[in-house]
C-alpha cells in the first residue's frame, strides 16, 4: 500500500509540473485532421529502460521530431496519435496538459488516440487505448470537464476522476482496481 501511495505522489507532482509547462506552450490542444499538424498534448516525465514512442502524425516544431519510433528522454513531448511501448524491466511516466498523469510499466503498449483540452471548455475529451501491460494513472481535468475514456481489449471505461490501476494481460483479460490514498 505504501508503494501505491508513493506512486500516487509522483503522479500528482508530475501532473502539476507538466500542466504549467504545456499550458504556456499550447493554450488548447485541438486535434488536427489526420496527417495534419499537431500540438503537444503532454510530455515524458521519466524513463527507465527501453521505451519507444512512435510518432504517427506530422509534427512541426522548431526542431523537427524524428519519424517512426524513438527512445524518449525526460522532457520529450508526446502528441495525439503517438504509440508508447516499454520493454522488459522498463517504465515511463507521462503527464498531460490537463493534469492527467500515467505510469506505464514493463512490456506495455499504449496508444494516445484522442486528446482535446481547453481549460475554459466543458467539452474536453480524451481516449487512450491500453493494449497490454500495467498502467496506473491519475485522471486530470478532462475527466471532470468532458469525457475521458480508456479503451482496453475487454471494454471501454469512462473515467470521471479517480486513480485506477489497470492490468491488460497478454491474453486480453483486464483487471481494474482503484487506488486509495492512505490517510495520515
Amino acid at each position: 500500500m505504501r508503494r501505491h501511495a508513493i506512486a500516487l505522489g509522483i503522479l500528482i507532482l508530475a501532473s502539476f509540473v507538466v500542466r504549467s509547462d504545456l499550458a504556456s506552450a499550447q493554450g488548447a490542444s485541438v486535434p488536427a485532421p489526420k496527417g495534419g499538424l499537431e500540438s503537444p498534448i503532454g510530455k515524458v516525465v521519466s524513463v527507465d529502460g527501453a521505451v519507444t514512442i512512435e510518432h504517427t502524425t506530422v509534427v512541426v516544431r522548431q526542431v523537427s521530431a524524428p519519424a517512426g519510433a524513438v527512445q524518449p528522454k525526460a522532457g520529450d513531448l508526446v502528441y495525439r496519435g503517438d504509440v508508447i511501448q516499454t520493454g522488459a524491466d522498463a517504465k515511463v511516466s507521462l503527464a498531460f496538459a490537463d493534469g492527467t498523469a500515467f505510469n506505464v510499466s514493463s512490456n506495455a503498449r499504449m496508444e494516445l488516440n484522442e486528446f482535446v483540452y481547453n481549460p475554459n471548455s466543458k467539452s474536453n475529451s480524451s481516449m487512450f487505448n491500453l493494449v497490454k501491460g500495467s498502467f496506473t494513472f491519475v485522471a486530470g481535468k478532462v475527466a471532470k470537464t468532458g469525457s475521458m475514456k480508456i479503451d482496453t481489449p475487454a471494454a471501454t471505461m469512462g473515467i470521471r476522476g479517480t486513480t485506477p490501476h489497470v492490468v491488460v494481460s497478454e491474453d486480453g483479460t483486464v483487471k481494474f482496481s482503484t487506488l486509495v490514498e492512505e490517510k495520515r
